[in-house]
């Protein structure tokens, strides 16, 4: 694939924030993915939540930083925002891809000032033909919504990043809340390229089971019960 060049004076203007867990089964793919990134001057940041597999040392001889923080992802995420040189910040999961033309992308759908934050557009990856209907409910959803998840690589300048306060202290649904708060600066900014998620839970779980448990979480989260008693079912 041929490396597109970033445009003049967008260069550390990008920070890629990734929290790690016990990843070393999906590093080697992730790093090669990012080194991309990083050769075109954009700053990528891993932070480990207390890995016992060795993730911070494969990290670190593929040449990226890696800094510690509490296990969490929304305290992982905040921690690396603040430890971040980018005026914008892109949250990336260990298990997504980006899209070659990312950078552009992000710098093309913020430029003016009109939007604060967007997302991309998602794929899920996997055996099952249903996981083609659920990325599409997704994005659509999303659109409609102004809301965005985690598999959608959220980015925000730091200037309305800090507005909102960062990702909300809770295990699950950080996601959500923090793109309800950005909502209220400004619609998010929905680049149809597609970035590409693993389906590796919807394949083990059952790609039915996991739909009723995303939507029955959703849906008690929406009615006020607290994330720290939703996470309970999720991490089951």
């Amino acid at each position: 694939m041929r490396t597109l060049p970033l445009p003049r004076g967008l260069k550390n203007t990008l920070s890629i924030i990734v929290p790690v867990w016990n990843e070393q089964e999906v590093l080697p793919p992730l790093l090669a993915h990012l080194r991309t990134f990083q050769e075109r001057g954009v700053e990528v940041l891993f932070v480990d939540g207390g890995s016992d597999d060795g993730t911070p040392a494969l990290i670190e001889a593929a040449g990226f930083s890696v800094m510690h923080a509490d296990r969490g992802r929304a305290r992982q995420m905040n921690a690396g925002a603040h430890a971040a040189a980018g005026s914008v910040l892109l949250f990336l999961h260990a298990d997504t891809v980006l899209p070659d033309a990312a950078a552009r992308q992000v710098a093309a759908a913020l430029a003016g000032g009109r939007r604060r934050w967007g997302r991309f557009d998602v794929t899920i990856s996997g055996k099952p033909l249903m996981l083609r209907v659920v990325a599409t409910m997704m994005n659509l959803r999303s659109r409609w919504s102004g809301i965005a998840t985690g598999d959608q690589a959220i980015f925000v300048t730091r200037e309305a990043f800090n507005a909102v306060g960062g990702f909300p202290d809770q295990p699950l649904m950080e996601d959500v809340a923090l793109t309800k708060r950005l909502r209220r600066l400004s619609r998010p900014a929905c680049i149809a390229l597609r970035v590409i998620t693993s389906g590796r839970r919807w394949e083990r779980d059952g790609v039915w089971r996991t739909i009723f448990l995303m939507w029955r979480l959703r849906w008690a989260y929406w009615r006020g019960i607290p994330a720290s008693v939703l996470a309970r079912s999720y991490h089951r």
